[in-house]
């Protein structure tokens, strides 16, 4: 079992997405410590969370310079142990949100991550490691565009848009996209 497993297991015992979320930033695993119910012992002071105020509005140069900095503790971390962070789809939709100015969505909003204009766009990650060149798409999902990201081992980033309507209509639970150069 994995340090973050834990997070899968929350989710399967019915916390809600702030919980989990509140576990995975602080990397507190209820099954360590007791029950959720005593998680104000490891929380020193509330002061100062923001996580009522209004969201942030990044500059592009900000979101560019958090991506370098990301992309640079991946690539470290990687040389370092010989493993890769699982960081890569938060990198992919942040690269969306600089390079083509799509308006994120807030966490766990299902159906797409974000707005481009009027379009609802999903992003997709392709990283380093994954041996095929598709992402799966869930055909519920409320989106008009597919925004396909692809990390190279070299972390470099390439990106294609799609319209939804270029898959047209199946069946099944998903669409698969590929990856063409």
């Amino acid at each position: 079992m994995s340090d973050w497993d834990f997070l899968h297991d929350m989710h399967n015992e019915g916390y809600s997405p702030e919980q989990i979320a509140d576990a995975a930033a602080c990397g507190y695993n209820p099954w360590e410590h007791g029950d959720w119910d005593n998680i104000e012992d490891f929380i020193d002071d509330e002061a100062g969370w923001d996580s009522d105020s209004e969201p942030k509005n990044p500059t592009t140069l900000e979101l560019w310079e958090l991506l370098g900095e990301l992309v640079e503790s991946a690539r470290n971390y990687f040389e370092v142990t010989g493993r890769h962070l699982p960081i890569y789809g938060e990198l992919g939709e942040l690269y969306g949100e600089a390079k083509y100015g799509i308006k994120r969505h807030k966490p766990y909003t299902r159906g797409s991550d974000g707005k481009l204009g009027n379009d609802f766009v999903e992003i997709k990650t392709i990283s380093p490691f994954k041996s095929d060149n598709a992402v799966l798409v869930k055909r519920a999902g409320n989106f008009s565009k597919l925004l396909i990201v692809k990390i190279s081992k070299d972390f470099e980033f390439k990106a294609k848009m799609l319209d939804r309507k270029s898959f047209g209509k199946g069946s099944g639970k998903h669409i698969k996209a590929k990856w063409s150069e």
